[in-house]
């Protein structure tokens, strides 16, 4: 019984899925959109819990197209369908966070951002 649950903890650590691993990609997340926010004109957010909440929403609608649609929308890892889907996602959340305000551009050049931060710092929030 004991090597049952080593090999579990084990399996766990390895997919980062604790809640630990869980929170920490959360926060990676929301710092991606803040530093999103700083370096794109017409997209910001106001506040780290804001960023957070963004973080959040932009995952359960990133969740809710991939079991719906059964498509992945990464920025860059599905060509010019996917870049335009995540941008959507990013513009739609707009509508559900209070501080956050993007426009259709800054979604699109957001997008794009956020997904070369993604090659080198992969959080996969979306």
């Amino acid at each position: 019984m004991d090597e049952e649950n080593k090999n579990n903890n084990e399996t766990r650590r390895a997919t980062g899925g604790s809640v630990v691993g869980f929170i920490i990609r959360f926060v990676v997340a929301a710092v991606v959109l803040l530093v999103t926010s700083w370096l794109v004109p017409g997209f910001s957010i106001r506040g780290f819990w804001t960023a957070l909440i963004a973080a959040l929403i932009i995952s359960g609608a990133d969740y809710l197209i991939g079991r719906l649609f059964n498509f992945d929308a990464a920025p860059l890892g599905r060509g010019l369908s996917g870049f335009i889907i995540s941008a959507a996602i990013i513009y739609f959340t707009q509508y559900f966070v209070g501080n956050m305000a993007v426009s259709i551009w800054g979604a699109l050049i957001g997008a794009l951002v956020i997904g070369l931060i993604d090659m080198l710092l992969p959080t996969r929030f979306m």
